[in-house]
């Protein structure tokens, strides 16, 4: 579920992106531009072991936020997509506050779930 609410958001920013740019929201364009931060998102879940701590902001949070980030711009920039210093500090701070603001949100409602259950 955890991975489903991070790729998730990195789809809303990617729309975000677009609408904001004047670009179509055509499903080949929005692809154009996801699948290369997915890619970085997928890297980031593999690495950390992210699945076995989802809610957990320090590992893998911040490194799944970071690897989206950073593969992402190199895979856009692999494919020759445009990747300027605006779009990276963009795209680092949204992404952060996407992927790092959920967890912490989400944290003290697991743990009282989870209270519950014990």
């Amino acid at each position: 579920m955890a991975f489903l609410i991070d790729a998730v958001l990195v789809l809303v920013f990617v729309l975000i992106g677009r609408r904001s740019h004047g670009e179509a929201a055509t499903v080949a364009g929005v692809f154009t531009t996801y699948w290369p931060f997915l890619v970085g998102l997928v890297a980031g879940w593999l690495v950390t072991w992210a699945w076995r701590r989802p809610l957990a902001l320090l590992w893998p949070g911040v490194p799944v936020w970071l690897m989206t980030v950073a593969l992402g711009m190199l895979v856009r920039t692999s494919a020759g997509q445009g990747v300027e210093p605006a779009f990276i500090a963009v795209a680092f701070a949204v992404l952060g506050v996407f992927l790092l603001g959920w967890r912490i949100v989400a944290k003290p409602f697991a743990r009282r779930r989870a209270l519950r259950r014990a």
